[in-house]
């Protein structure tokens, strides 16, 4: 389970009844690709399919065959390089997918809002043709003959996204992943929502991580406090500037991230807003002309 890029379309045995194999769509996004996760023995979970992909539709169905069948398709989050796949491979193998809900289920009130007010997707690859079968309520469990799935919803990269524990393992889809932060870009993401659902999985006492992307996390309590901590460092870069007066969005991106390529503004640009999103909806500052990606903002 080392930091060591798995070969693609191989099921790898990462603990007994948890089998890997990873898609063949690696970018900086997705790093070496999507990890789609094979829960049990006989009958088998697929969590996060992955891309609409006939390669690696047969190294799942490959993987399930000979004694083994397929008996849900769960996926942890609407991005297409989770789910795009889940409604085909469901199809083919005729079984549920499972999922907390639609791309928008979850969403705030005041992301709903924005959104109603004209404030575009990120663009991120939300996949808004999803739909499962069946929904998984927060807390909710969906079983098999041999292993059990908890849902935990945890909003703030998306807002339909959830956790899966079994037992003290948990697939982390892209909440916590080793290699990279979670992208939190609104209106589908959510800072305040990604923090407290940071909170909400440090109250557990997990052994391991199962991340969307990358290797498995080793050190579940450290790495969630590790972003959790580098978020508020960041909330506190934002609050700094800003102790010296009003200042717009863009000013804020090229001195807190002057060191960083221009060709990566866009991104950040996104971050330090859904930061002052949270920052307005706790009353901490306030914004002119009206709540967008080229206001002022100013501490209360």
């Amino acid at each position: 389970m080392a930091n060591v890029k798995p070969e693609t379309g191989v099921a790898m045995i990462l603990e007994t009844g948890v089998r890997r194999i990873l898609a063949p769509n690696p970018s900086p996004m997705t790093y070496w690709g999507t990890n789609t996760y094979l829960v049990g023995e006989k009958q088998v979970a697929v969590i996060d399919p992955g891309p609409l992909d006939e390669t690696h539709f047969k190294a799942i169905c490959d993987a399930t065959a000979g004694g083994s069948s397929v008996s849900h398709i769960v996926v942890t989050h609407a991005h297409l390089d989770h789910s795009a796949g889940a409604p085909e491979l469901a199809r083919r193998l005729d079984v549920p997918c499972v999922a907390f809900g639609p791309a928008s289920r979850g969403v705030s009130p005041l992301m709903q809002r924005l959104i109603e007010e004209g404030l575009e997707s990120s663009g991120e690859g939300v996949d808004r043709q999803f739909s499962p079968d069946i929904t998984l309520e927060d807390g909710e469990v969906l079983s098999g003959d041999t292993w059990s799935l908890e849902a935990i919803w945890t909003p703030g990269h998306l807002s339909n996204h959830i956790c899966l524990a079994m037992g003290d393992a948990v697939f982390t889809g892209d909440h916590v992943m080793d290699w990279a932060t979670s992208i939190v870009s609104p209106p589908d993401g959510d800072v305040g929502a990604f923090l407290a659902s940071c909170e909400k999985l440090l109250m557990r006492s997990d052994r391991i991580f199962y991340p969307g992307h990358g290797a498995p996390v080793l050190n579940p309590t450290e790495r969630t406090q590790w972003l959790i901590d580098h978020r508020k460092e960041r909330e506190s870069q934002i609050l700094e500037l800003l102790s010296n007066g009003p200042q717009a969005l863009q000013s804020i991106v090229e001195t807190i991230y002057a060191d960083v390529p221009k060709s990566l503004f866009g991104a950040a640009k996104r971050n330090v807003f859904a930061h002052l999103i949270d920052l307005y909806e706790r009353d901490v500052v306030s914004v002119t002309p009206m709540l967008t990606d080229n206001a002022t903002y100013a501490l209360k």
